[in-house]
């Protein structure tokens, strides 16, 4: 008995709804399903489609084989999918996985999408993980002058010191209903406690997890 709408990630997806194109593919986009990065784009037919739903993990299809491929099967950086979703059109899918090993691409950069103007750089996520990359970068390769550099070589105790004034602060906008004050705040708050993770060598995924967990 065949199974086209069984989902492992439990979610409804309705297969005979996808509409491929005449060579029977729909684009499929992959993104980290914490931070939002663009890790990469393939090609799925309605078998490589069903595979992924089977088995958890992102199967494609290439076009210069003609075979189905499964990510990750050779290098090991295989794709938890965490999410699936197809667009307006049901003509596009929009596949969020956890990336075994961060690196998607075959050059070993974590995104296929990481060349800017010939050169190569970090893949945009959202503001609080390129933030902590920043922050991470300067932790690694000071940088004289650096607000963050005079942070973390000033250890816990002006960190911590910190993190504790920017909280009362956060508390007292809100004390005071000032929408704009408290954005502000929170937003040094924010800034502050990503440099205690990045002194302490703790990933801003593993907090991600956390909330995600949390929600379940």
């Amino acid at each position: 008995m065949s199974k086209p709408e069984l989902n492992v990630f439990h979610q409804a997806i309705p297969l005979s709804q996808i509409r491929y194109d005449e060579r029977g593919l729909v684009p499929a986009i992959v993104q980290d399903y914490l931070d939002g990065t663009v890790l990469m784009m393939a090609w799925m037919n309605r078998e490589s489609l069903q595979k992924t739903l089977d088995t958890g993990e992102t199967w494609f299809w290439s076009r210069s084989r003609a075979e189905l491929w499964h990510k990750g099967a050779t290098s090991g950086h295989i794709q938890k999918v965490r999410s699936l979703r197809y667009d307006c059109d049901s003509d596009a899918l929009l596949v969020g996985v956890e990336q075994v090993g961060d690196i998607a691409c075959h050059t070993g950069e974590r995104s296929c999408f990481h060349q800017l103007d010939g050169e190569v750089v970090p893949p945009p996520a959202d503001t609080l993980s390129q933030l902590f990359s920043v922050i991470c970068d300067r932790r690694d390769n000071p940088a004289e002058g650096s607000y963050t550099c005079q942070l973390l070589a000033a250890g816990d105790n002006k960190i911590l010191k910190k993190l504790g004034e920017e909280t009362a602060e956060v508390v007292m906008a809100c004390k005071d209903d000032q929408p704009e004050a408290i954005a502000s705040e929170v937003a040094d708050l924010l800034y502050h406690t990503l440099v205690a993770l990045a002194h302490h060598h703790v990933d801003l995924k593993a907090v991600y997890c956390k909330l995600q967990e949390r929600r379940r």
